[in-house]
């Protein structure tokens, strides 16, 4: 038997902690449902954050300040590069590379200012931001290994291709960030079952 499709095959369990948008992530706790990254982050953080530092800036103004950039690196970063692997024409292609690139550089300045020339978005240690584009690498390394695409690099962004390098490395995240080949084999076989869908249809 081989590895569920997060994407085709729902539990019933899935459709009823996440009727909306009927997707994972969901994390169940007591018995409640929290749907959705960034949100599940943030109630992890006030529910747990007593027994160790918080991942959200304690002053109000810096942690709306981080959860704006949250919102932008899944808005724009994350919605712009995910067109790309989408195009269906260089044309496409190069617009929505433009505009991931346009995206990478606001954040590349971002994290010069928020880091204070810090390793991560938190400072010394992993906060919020690092925990959101962290979960972005392991897309990063598919698109470069699929499509040839470099989204960080040390010409366009090299606070940023540092930054991930060290957040790579933390041991923490090698246990949760799949390898780049899971993810382009998972990618092969969803064409695979596309194409058959489609010359049946």
């Amino acid at each position: 038997m081989g590895k569920p499709d997060l994407y085709n095959e729902k539990s019933e369990l899935l459709l009823k902690s996440n009727p909306v948008y009927k997707k994972v992530p969901v994390l169940i706790h007591n018995g409640k449902p929290v749907c959705e990254s960034q949100l599940i982050v943030q109630y992890i953080d006030e529910t747990f954050g007593t027994t160790g530092p918080s991942l959200l800036p304690t002053d109000p103004y810096e942690r709306a300040v981080s959860r704006f950039w949250a919102s932008y690196i899944d808005d724009k970063l994350f919605a712009f590069g995910f067109q790309v692997g989408r195009a269906k024409t260089e044309e496409e292609k190069a617009e929505a590379l433009k505009e991931t690139f346009a995206a990478l550089e606001i954040l590349e300045a971002a994290f010069k200012e928020y880091s204070k020339g810090k390793p991560f978005f938190g400072g010394d240690s992993v906060g919020y931001l690092d925990i959101i584009l962290g979960g972005m690498i392991p897309t990063v390394h598919y698109g470069e290994a699929r499509h040839g695409i470099r989204l960080f690099d040390s010409t366009r962004s090299p606070l940023l291709e540092a930054w991930a390098d060290r957040f790579s490395a933390l041991d923490e995240a090698k246990v949760v960030l799949p390898g780049v080949e899971s993810l382009v084999e998972y990618s092969k076989m969803r064409q695979a079952r596309a194409a058959a869908v489609a010359a049946n249809s």
